[in-house]
């Protein structure tokens, strides 16, 4: 039998729904704050990632899934989403004097270890704002994740990390001194460490080996080598967020795996899901819209991993209402399955969010109400001879103990509106 590939899954039918729910959730607020949607394509040219994400990365030294295509150029599934949407962006002359929000949502590809909440398929909603440099919109991003997680119950799962990585400058010089007290160490590292240290040495900071955690013990620490300007942007991003009531913790090992960030970087994470504690990231990158041949812009962004927003969406609120159907059409005699579908579209234009289905495939009475309770449908509509005749369907409450009403089609409308027959 074949199965998906290791790392991919399907969501089923009855996940989707508290798939839909999230992402519903998430695309409402985002809008509410006038962000608008982008779409942008899986495939992306390999060169985006190297030059945007960084040649020293996890994921482009190990992650992504990368080939050439026909004409020889390489191409790579997308692994992240910010670089695709700057490139999008610079390519349509979209940030050339002005601001823009945007939004995206899709799935992303990694070669990772597969686990609880991590996939090799994963799905992202990501946010970015440029041209503001400001603090502001930093907290304007961190306040929408406040608004996610209260709109979905799960406000008191997860809590608010961030630190700051200073300017570029910053960032080498407090690089160099990293890399000047790790290297006479290196023994004592961890084996990713150790790699890393070659190529990548900030992504030490996030190391869960204890050995590893022990030598940075007595390491340089970012925040001495922040300048006035980092140091002042900082100050008034944590004063926003006090004034709005916004729980923080600063984490001066928080430095995000990819190398287009500056100045602030956050995390929301939780304790729910073991050790996939990320559940929305993001962070400044100045720097990026150049970097990808664009003019020099401010810009900032977040993403949120929705395979771990849902499993904290369903640890808060369990299972979800199983009914595919509302309305279940049973057709009791050959040749009115026109009727029957007509019907049914009558009621759909006029029970907005009703879910109408029509039985299909004949059958006894007894058998098609066995499916309408198999798909959960609250009431039955029953079609026959004598209702085609009267153009006056059955409805049938199957849930309760109710007398059964012939109905012309508005009295079938207002009765299931009512959640009562007449």
């Amino acid at each position: 039998m074949l199965q998906s590939i290791r790392g991919m899954r399907d969501i089923l039918p009855g996940d989707a729904r508290r798939w839909r729910i999230v992402e519903d959730t998430l695309r409402r607020i985002l809008e509410s704050a006038a962000y608008e949607e982008l779409q942008l394509p899986l495939l992306e040219s390999t060169e985006l990632f190297t030059r945007g994400v960084g040649e020293g990365t996890d994921i482009v030294e190990k992650e992504m899934y990368s080939l050439t295509d026909r004409d020889g150029d390489g191409i790579t599934l997308r692994p992240e989403g910010t670089a695709g949407c700057v490139r999008a962006l610079v390519q349509h002359g979209l940030l050339f004097n002005q601001t823009q929000r945007v939004y995206y949502t899709g799935p992303m590809f990694r070669y990772e270890r597969p686990q609880k909440g991590r996939y090799r398929q994963f799905y992202q909603v990501g946010a970015e704002a440029f041209g503001l440099a400001g603090p502001d919109v930093d907290v304007e991003l961190m306040l929408l994740g406040r608004r996610f997680w209260q709109a979905l119950g799960v406000e008191h799962l997860v809590r608010l990390e961030l630190n700051t990585l200073g300017t570029p400058a910053t960032r080498a010089a407090f690089r160099a001194a990293l890399v000047a007290y790790l290297e006479p160490l290196r023994e004592r590292l961890d084996e990713d460490s150790r790699r890393r240290l070659d190529r990548n040495p900030l992504r030490i900071l996030d190391s869960k080996d204890p050995g590893t955690r022990a030598v940075l013990a007595r390491a340089p620490q970012l925040p001495d080598f922040l300048d006035a300007d980092s140091r002042r942007h900082f100050a008034n991003l944590t004063g926003m967020l006090d004034e709005l009531g916004i729980a923080y913790t600063v984490n001066p090992a928080l430095v995000r795996g990819l190398d287009y960030y500056t100045q602030t970087v956050f995390e929301w994470v939780t304790d729910a899901l073991g050790a996939q504690g990320a559940v929305c990231a993001g962070g400044r990158y100045d720097g990026l819209v150049e970097r990808l041949g664009g003019k020099p812009t401010p810009a900032a962004g977040f993403a949120v991993g929705l395979d771990r927003l849902v499993l904290l969406h369903e640890a808060v609120h369990g299972a979800l209402d199983g009914a595919a159907a509302d309305v279940y059409v049973c057709v009791l005699e050959p040749g009115h399955q026109g009727y029957a579908l007509r019907l049914a579209e009558k009621l759909r234009a006029g029970l907005p969010g009703f879910r109408i289905r029509v039985h299909a495939g004949g059958g006894k009475l007894k058998n098609q109400l066995k499916r309408a309770d198999q798909c959960g449908a609250r009431h039955a509509l029953l079609v026959g001879d004598a209702e085609v005749a009267d153009d006056a369907p059955v409805l049938k409450d199957l849930r309760a103990d109710l007398p059964q009403r012939a109905l012309a089609v508005d009295g079938i409308i207002a009765a299931l509106r009512a959640g009562v027959p007449d």
